[in-house]
C-alpha cells in the first residue's frame, strides 16, 4: 500500500527520547541579514560564526536543531514581522534577523524518507535532503535520504516508525519515521565550522 504523503515536510517535533515531557522550547539565535539560502520550517541548521546556517549542505554536517520562525524588522514598513521560514531578506538598518530554533538535543522529529526504508535501517542515521520548501506556507519539504545511511556518522539517527497510519508503509516513498539528532553541535562536541 503507498503512503498517503507525496511529498517531504521536513522535521515537524514530536516528543523526546525517553518519553519526557516536550516542552517545545527553543533557543534564540541570529541570521545574517541577507543569508543567501532559504531556511524553511524544519529545515536542519547549525551556528557557524555566530549565525544560523544551514546543516543540509551534507548528510553528516552537524546540528542545533531545526528552524521555527524568524522575527525582523521590515525595511519597507519599519514594523516588526514574523515568518515561520526564512528568504533572502535584509530588515531595516541591515540588522540581523532573530532565528528561534528547537534545539534541545534529545527532541524526537517525524520526519519521511525519499524512498522504502527497510526495518533493519533502523537505528541507523541518514541526512537530510538540501534545503526546499514553500515560501506560501513556510513549510519545509525536505526528505530524509536513504542513500549514504551509514552506522553512526550521519546527522540524524532513525528511532522507529512514527505512529501514522495512512503513512507507516516502510515497502513505499514516503514512510513517516521518528529521528533525533546523531550529531549534536554542542551536546556531542563537534567543532563548528
Amino acid at each position: 500500500m503507498a503512503n498517503r504523503n507525496t511529498s517531504g515536510f521536513g522535521l515537524i517535533p514530536t516528543g523526546t527520547l525517553g518519553s519526557t515531557p516536550a516542552t517545545g522550547g527553543q533557543g534564540k539565535y541570529y541570521i545574517q541579514a541577507n543569508y543567501a539560502t532559504s531556511l524553511y520550517n524544519g529545515t536542519t541548521v547549525k551556528q557557524s560564526g555566530g549565525y544560523i546556517i544551514t546543516t543540509q549542505s551534507a548528510i553528516n554536517v552537524s546540528a542545533i536543531g531545526t528552524l521555527n520562525g524568524i522575527f525582523y524588522n521590515a525595511a519597507t514598513t519599519l514594523k516588526p514581522t514574523w515568518q515561520n521560514y526564512y528568504s533572502q531578506v535584509t530588515p531595516a538598518n541591515s540588522e540581523n534577523i532573530t532565528a528561534f530554533v528547537i534545539d534541545n538535543p534529545f527532541q524526537l522529529f517525524v520526519t519521511s524518507f525519499d524512498t522504502a526504508i527497510p526495518i533493519a535501517n533502523m537505528g541507523k542515521t541518514f541526512g537530510m535532503a538540501t534545503t526546499t520548501g514553500s515560501t506560501q506556507s513556510g513549510q519545509s519539504s525536505n526528505m530524509m535520504l536513504l542513500a549514504g545511511g551509514h552506522a553512526t556518522a550521519n546527522t540524524w539517527r532513525t528511532v522507529r516508525i512514527a505512529e501514522d497510519p495512512e503513512n507507516e508503509d516502510i515497502t513505499a516513498a514516503n514512510c513517516s519515521v521518528v529521528v533525533v539528532q546523531n550529531l549534536n553541535q554542542y551536546a556531542t562536541g563537534v567543532t563548528m565550522a
